[in-house]
């Protein structure tokens, strides 16, 4: 039987596979696809919390659509970023953008 902990295990598993890809890799759209690993971590730990503890309130699921439509809103910012920053340097790696300009 699949209990809260498992979903909370899964969230925390993929919230540290989003952390160590945001701190070691060095392409632009891996860290980009990293934080979403973050935001869908915490996303299933809201939900999981909202499940088990709090049916009444609404308020975890409240606060998943807030942070889903916070990440569509974070992909779509950064992409256009990286899609200006790439038409000047020609290159996606991080270590090419260290100056703000």
């Amino acid at each position: 039987m699949i209990t809260m902990y498992h979903y909370l295990a899964l969230g925390g598993i993929l919230f540290l596979i989003g952390l160590i890809g945001t701190m070691t890799v060095k392409n632009v759209i891996k860290v980009l696809i990293s934080i979403e690993f973050m935001l869908t971590g915490i996303n299933i730990n809201f939900v999981t919390f909202a499940s088990y503890c709090d049916s009444i309130n609404l308020s975890g699921y409240i606060m998943t659509l807030f942070y889903t439509g916070l990440g569509a809103v974070e992909l779509a910012v950064g992409l256009y970023i990286f899609y200006l920053m790439y038409k000047k340097k020609q290159s996606d790696s991080i270590e090419k953008y260290n100056e703000l300009r």
